[in-house]
C-alpha cells in the first residue's frame, strides 16, 4: 500500500527535534529494563540462599509478568495512539517510568518488587508509538536509518543500565532506581513542554477495543499475508532475543564465575557493540545491499553469534564474540522498513501494535522457556551440565528465521517494488 509523504505541519518544526525525544525515551525504557539485570540475579540469590537454580526460576517469573503487562499494553497505546496522537502516550511512559522506578528503589519485598516491574511492563510498552512517530514523521526512503537510530536507544539503554546497575548497586541497591527515576521525570517534562504533535487530525482514526486487543492484533497480522512472513521472522528473533536478560548473567555467573560487575560491564560491552552498529552500520549496509539482503545477512550473523556465546569455552572467546552477535542488530531497521511499506498512515500505529504484541508474547514465553532450560542443564544430576543450552535454543530460533528470510527474498523484494510505486 502506497503511503503519502510525512508531513511535519503537525509538529510546527523540524522532525528531528521530536526524533531527539523518542530516542531518549527509548534509551530510558531500556535502561530501566536494564538496571535490574545485573543485580537481581545477585538479590534473589540470598533470597534462595545462593541456589542458581531456584533463582533463575523467580526471574523467570519476574519476566513473565513484565512480558504479560507488555503484550496487554503494547496493542492498547499503539492503537490509541492513532486516535489522540503519540506525544500523550510517549508522556505516560516518562512518568509511569519514573514511579516504577521509584516503587523498585523502595521494595520492602518480593511481591512490591514485582509490582513494580508489572508497572514497568505496562508503560513501558511504547516501543510501537515510537516506531509510530518515525513513520509518521521520516519519508520511506530514510525511515529504515532512523529505525536503525531506534535500535540505538535500544543498545545506548543496555549499555548504561547494566553499568549503572552493576557499580551504583554495590554502593546501596537502592541508588540506580533512584537516578533513573529522576531521568525519567526529566525527559517527561521536557516532552510535555516541548514535544509537538506529529499525527496529523485527517490521520487520525477512533479507538477501537477490538483493534487494540492483543489477540485481534495477531488476527491483524494473519489477515495481511504480505506482513504474515515478515511477522513470523520478527517474533522468532524476538524470542531469542530474550535469553539475554532471561539467562546471559546466570550463565556468566555459573560457567565463568562472574560478580555483578562484571555481568554490568559485559552487558554494556554488549549494548556498546549493538549502539555502533546500529547508529553507524544500518544505514550504510542498506544503502549498499538493500533492505532484504541486510535482513538475512544480520540473521545469519545472530544465528553465528550466539552459538559462539554457547560454547565459548572461556570468558574471552565470549567477550570477542561479541560484536559478532550484535551486527545481528541489522536486520530490526530493515524488516520495521519492510513492514512500514505495506501499511497507510492511519493504520501505522495499530501495525506496530500488532508487532509490539508480538515481541511482547515472545517476552512473556520466553523467560519462562530460556530459565527452565537452563535450570534443567545444569541440575546437580546432570553431568556433564550444559550451561549453552538455552543461548543454543536462540541460535536455532535466528537460523530457522534466516531460512525463511531466504526462501521468500524475492517475494519481499517484489512487495516492496510494489510500495514503492
Amino acid at each position: 500500500m502506497t503511503t503519502p509523504s510525512p508531513n511535519n505541519a503537525a509538529t510546527g518544526k523540524p522532525a528531528s527535534s521530536g526524533f531527539i525525544f523518542v530516542f531518549i525515551t527509548i534509551t530510558l525504557d531500556m535502561l530501566a529494563l536494564g538496571l535490574i539485570v545485573p543485580v537481581l540475579p545477585n538479590l534473589l540469590k540470598t533470597m534462595t540462599n545462593g541456589n542458581v537454580g531456584e533463582a533463575a526460576h523467580m526471574i523467570g517469573i519476574f519476566g513473565f509478568f513484565w512480558a504479560l503487562m507488555q503484550f496487554i499494553s503494547m496493542p492498547i497505546l499503539g492503537a490509541l495512539s492513532d486516535q489522540i496522537g503519540r506525544k500523550p502516550i510517549l508522556l505516560i511512559s516518562n512518568f509511569g517510568q519514573a514511579l516504577s522506578n521509584l516503587m523498585t528503589a523502595f521494595a520492602p519485598g518480593f511481591w512490591v518488587l514485582l509490582l513494580s516491574r508489572i508497572l514497568s511492563g505496562a508503560v513501558s510498552a511504547v516501543g510501537s508509538t515510537a516506531n509510530a512517530y518515525v513513520a509518521d514523521t521520516e519519508p520511506k526512503e530514510t525511515r529504515a536509518q532512523k529505525f536503525g537510530l531506534l535500535g540505538a536507544a535500544f543498545g545506548l539503554g543496555f549499555i548504561l543500565g547494566p553499568a549503572i546497575g552493576g557499580y551504583l548497586g554495590r554502593i546501596d541497591l537502592r541508588l540506580p532506581f533512584l537516578v533513573a527515576a529522576g531521568l525519567c521525570t526529566l525527559n517527561g517534562l521536557f516532552g510535555l513542554f516541548m514535544l509537538k504533535e506529529s499525527l496529523l487530525p485527517e490521520h487520525r482514526r477512533p479507538f477501537r477495543w477490538n483493534s487494540a486487543n492483543p489477540i485481534d492484533s495477531l488476527q491483524f497480522l494473519a489477515s495481511n499475508p504480505k506482513i504474515l512472513k515478515l511477522a513470523l521472522i520478527r517474533g522468532l528473533c524476538d524470542f531469542a532475543q530474550v535469553v539475554y536478560p532471561a539467562t546471559f548473567v546466570l550463565y556468566g555467573f555459573y560457567r565463568y564465575g562472574w560478580e555483578s560487575d562484571v555481568a554490568g560491564l559485559t552487558l554494556g560491552l554488549v549494548g556498546l557493540s549493538s549502539m555502533i552498529v546500529q547508529a553507524g552500520l544500518v544505514g550504510r549496509i542498506i544503502r549498499r545491499i538493500g533492505e532484504v539482503s541486510t535482513l538475512i545477512l544480520g540473521l545469519l550473523l545472530g544465528a553465528v553469534g550466539y552459538g559462539l556465546y554457547a560454547w565459548a569455552p572461556n570468558q574471552y572467546v565470549l567477550w570477542a564474540s561479541i560484536p559478532i552477535a550484535s551486527l545481528a542488530g541489522i536486520y530490526g531497521a530493515a524488516i520495521q522498513s519492510l513492514l512500514t511499506r505495506q501499511i497507510g498512515p492511519d493504520e501505522q500505529g495499530r501495525l506496530q501494535g500488532a508487532i509490539g504484541a508480538v515481541q511482547a508474547a515472545t517476552n512473556m514465553v520466553g523467560p519462562l522457556v530460556f530459565t527452565a532450560i537452563f535450570a534443567w542443564s545444569i541440575a546437580a544430576a546432570r553431568e556433564p551440565s550444559l550451561p549453552g543450552l538455552a543461548l543454543s535454543l536462540a541460535a536455532l530460533c535466528l537460523l530457522i528465521a534466516t531460512g525463511i528470510a531466504a526462501t521468500s527474498a524475492r517475494q519481499f523484494r517484489a512487495d516492496q517494488a510494489t510500495a514503492q510505486n
